[in-house]
This record gives structure tokens, sequence and C-alpha cells, in this order.
């Protein structure tokens, strides 16, 4: 395939039949649906703060919170995420780096190396509404 351009980054494995590349990109939606679903975990939350506040992310954007290295001997995820006040947050963050690590490498066969978790903030819940 003349004028193919690989990905820069991109996870490439080759088999017996053809060449897979995967985008960073997928490894970060991946990887923030599956810390969504963490217990303790609101969110995903952008990566920068602005003016000390911590952005929540919406479920289409949960990439954004995701920060994706790719080394030579696996992968190193960056997670920055919104935690529920009245959790043990060192919990949350050890449960947090398992499961993803385990859908990473259940889904994409790839090691991953590192699972970092930032928390950039906490939710708290007053009289069923969200602040």
């Amino acid at each position: 395939m003349k004028g193919k351009v690989k990905a820069p980054d991109a996870l490439t494995r080759t088999a017996s039949l053809g060449r897979i590349e995967v985008s960073p990109r997928v490894v970060a939606s991946i990887v923030g649906h599956a810390a969504s679903e963490c217990y303790g975990v609101v969110g995903m939350a952008a990566r920068g703060l602005r003016d000390g506040i911590a952005e929540l992310l919406n479920r289409e954007s949960a990439h954004r919170g995701v920060q994706v290295q790719v080394l030579p001997d696996g992968i190193v995820i960056e997670l920055y995420i919104i935690a529920e006040y009245g959790t043990r947050i060192s919990e949350v963050a050890h449960n947090l780096m398992s499961g993803v690590r385990y859908h990473v490498e259940k889904t994409l066969g790839l090691p991953v190396l590192a699972v970092n978790v930032n928390v950039q903030g906490i939710h708290t819940e007053r009289d069923g509404a969200r602040h």
C-alpha cells in the first residue's frame, strides 16, 4: 500500500495477515469509559485546571482526561479524574489503576506499564442536586 502514512505514536501490531494500528485517542476512549465505571469516580476531568477549578467532562469527551504515552515496551496512562466526596481516594485510585489496566490489556492485548491517577477535584451532592 504505497502512500499510506503511519499515524505518529500509533500502537502497531503485525500479524501474519497484516498490520493493526490503534490510535492513542482510541486507547484514551477505552480508558475513559473503563474509568467512568469505577466506584468513586464521578467522571473525567480536563487535564488543566482553570482558576483552581476542575472541568467535569461529559462521556463523549472523556478521552480528553486521559494521556497515553507509547513506549517500546508498552504504554503509560495518565488519568485525570473527579472523585466522589466521602470515598477513600487511595482505594478509588487503586481500583481505578487495576480496572483500567485490565480493560486495556484485555481489549488491545498490549502491556500497560503504568496507570497514574491525578485527582483534579472532589464532587459533592447536596439535596439531590449536584454541586
